[in-house]
């Protein structure tokens, strides 16, 4: 069941699901750092972006990730073109048609 049908109100609001906010775990799971990834995905990270960031803390540290990570412009300030080329880039589907603000959360949550 998904969002309010399961009584489940997640930090991202209706139509995630409790699965969504836990580690992937078993067979095809290279999670090195469980932990840091689900923080990384309350605080908003994509799937992809919490995967990251957390293996490389695994491997090289946190204190190295930090020193050589930045700040990403805030997809707000991009253009709605700009959006669909990196939604493109991700490989998402059914960018198209989307106003600005769908493709900002379609990024943000893949």
């Amino acid at each position: 069941m998904r969002g309010a049908a399961s009584g489940y109100d997640g930090a991202d609001g209706p139509g995630r699901t409790r699965e969504d906010d836990v580690a992937p775990q078993g067979r095809g799971s290279n999670l090195k750092n469980p932990d840091m990834y689900e923080e990384l995905r309350k605080d908003g990270a994509s799937k992809e972006k919490a995967a990251r960031i957390s293996n490389a803390a695994a491997r090289d540290g946190k204190s190295a990730v930090g020193r050589r990570g930045g700040e990403s412009g805030s997809y707000d300030d991009w253009t709605v073109a700009d959006l669909r080329k990196r939604a493109k880039e991700l490989g998402l589907r059914g960018y198209s048609g989307k106003k600005k603000a769908e493709l900002i959360d379609q990024l943000r949550n893949h």
